[in-house]
């Protein structure tokens, strides 16, 4: 499901870039050294300038987004999709399950289930922000890929992907070209993470059972449309799948049930409402879905150790 630890690193640096010493060298020797600070440069200028108020920058390139901090963070929940992050500088730590990661200059993350993780930034300064790029993977385009003949890998593409990310961000600066060249970019970037170090767990994202699959359509219900009321029947429903095997096969794909997945993601979004947007905590359970705000208080402490007042006001004190 997610891929961290050893392996992951595309280069040997520090989370900050102060002085260049040995590790520079060794990022020469590779060829690297020169795609990895232009593409920590260029997601420094988008972040800083299309960043919203929790740091993240989206694109004109779907999928594409990239992330900045300033300061070392709280916990923070999330159920994310399929996705590549690399970390051009500070540090993160994440945990799935009971396993932990911390996350460095040159490392990279890679989920490929909608599973939940806790995070936590905890390298980041104004001199020297935690930045990121992430990209959501593209399940249809590995499984494509895979179709042409194109054998998942494992060997040392680092520069290769390096330099593919580095051309997608480029187009950025271009907006003309994006709608033209986009699609071939983001190909390519998907082309060399299944052909290098990445490759088997890519692959499993183009080759996912027909029962995944089916999962992956209620998922997708879920995600668009968790503030509503949605049945189990329903679900089953659009999965094509028995109530039972859809409760079944959910849980092995995610570690929760259709309505523990449901009310996580209400829960995170009520979380950045009332932290990003200054809703009150009954404001915010409304809007998320929640008919009784007694009901969202206890499901919010029991998933974040708190009550949901204590992040309405200290959102509150700080737009004051």
């Amino acid at each position: 499901m997610v891929q961290p630890g050893a392996g992951s690193r595309l280069l040997d640096a520090p989370s900050t870039l102060p002085d260049p010493p040995a590790w520079a060298t060794a990022l020469v020797k590779r060829g690297k050294l020169s795609s990895m600070m232009t593409l920590l440069e260029a997601v420094r200028r988008h972040t800083e300038a299309c960043g919203n108020a929790e740091g993240v920058a989206a694109s004109a390139v779907p999928g594409l987004t990239t992330a900045r901090a300033t300061t070392p963070s709280a916990l923070l929940h999330a159920i994310p999709q399929p996705l590549f992050c690399l970390v051009l500088q500070g540090s993160k730590h994440v945990t799935i399950g009971q396993h932990g990661t911390l996350y460095q200059a040159g490392d990279a993350l890679l989920v490929t289930a909608d599973i939940p993780t806790v995070s936590q930034v905890t390298q980041a300064s104004l001199a020297a922000p935690y930045l990121a790029l992430v990209l959501a993977l593209d399940a249809a385009l590995i499984a494509q890929l895979l179709a042409e003949g194109v054998a998942s890998g494992s060997g040392d593409l680092d520069a290769e992907l390096l330099d593919a990310a580095l051309r997608l961000m480029h187009l950025l600066d271009r907006p003309a070209a994006v709608p033209v060249l986009h699609a071939q970019r983001v190909r390519e970037l998907h082309y060399w993470l299944l052909c290098g170090r990445y490759g088997a767990q890519v692959a499993t994202l183009g080759t996912r059972s027909h029962h995944a699959q089916q999962v992956g359509r209620a998922i997708a219900l879920v995600r668009a449309e968790f503030a509503r009321t949605l049945p189990v029947n329903e679900l089953a429903s659009v999965a094509a799948m028995s109530a039972s095997s859809l409760h079944h096969h959910f849980r092995q794909l995610t570690s929760l049930s259709p309505l523990q997945f449901q009310k996580r993601l209400r829960l995170i979004e009520a979380r950045r409402l009332m932290r990003f947007t200054g809703a009150s905590a009954s404001t915010a359970a409304f809007a998320v879905g929640y008919e009784s705000v007694p009901q969202f208080t206890r499901d919010y402490g029991k998933l974040f150790g708190a009550p949901p007042v204590r992040d309405a006001r200290a959102a509150l004190s700080l737009s004051t």
